[in-house]
């Protein structure tokens, strides 16, 4: 039987594993993050949540392979925080450029897996809006995307506010509906 580990025999192994990986975990969060800041919080969590995890009894088999998890997860965890802010949340904006799609998907450049993140995003998104109705498409399309307010709309159109809100209200539930599985992911 061996003897348990020291608090003190612990802290070294976290330490001797903190300074073999820091680099490679750095590098791997990085080609996925484009901002370092944010790039520097993953890491930090992750080397936090490492040694919570080391204090507990049941012991880490592969630290390294369990430390890749945690950043893939955590990168993954700061694009959904990312997306799930409400488009009429940015609306309330003065800046245009605040309320751009572009802007709350993932990065084109924070590496292949947020390129590829955004193009999967963009590509169900697009089908989704072509499974609405045309009149429930339009009213969405003009009001999330071209910034058309509802006033507008129904000067333009002749179709009451309310009709137009409830067109709107339609096409995000059946929306979030579609692209909850994609969320879910």
């Amino acid at each position: 039987m061996t003897a348990p580990i020291t608090a003190t025999e612990q802290d070294q192994a976290i330490t001797a594993t903190v300074l073999k990986e820091r680099s490679r975990l750095w590098n791997f969060i990085r080609r996925r993050v484009a901002d370092q800041t944010d790039a520097d919080d993953i890491l930090q969590d992750v080397f936090y949540e490492f040694t919570q995890a080391y204090h507990l009894p049941e012991p880490i088999e592969q630290a390294s392979a369990w430390l890749f998890r945690v950043a893939r997860n955590r990168i993954i965890d700061r694009f959904r925080k990312k997306k799930e802010v409400p488009l009429a949340d940015l609306g309330a904006s003065d800046d245009e450029d605040d309320c751009r799609l572009d802007l709350m998907l993932p990065s084109p450049d924070a590496g292949p897996e947020a390129a590829y993140t955004r193009a999967m995003l963009l590509e169900e998104l697009q089908l989704a809006l072509e499974a609405l109705p045309a009149n429930q498409r339009e009213v969405f399309v003009a009001h999330e995307l071209d910034g058309v307010s509802f006033k507008d709309m129904a000067a333009q159109t002749g179709i009451s506010i309310n009709t137009l809100l409830a067109r709107k209200r339609y096409a995000v539930l059946f929306l979030r509906q579609r692209l909850q599985a994609l969320y879910d992911e």
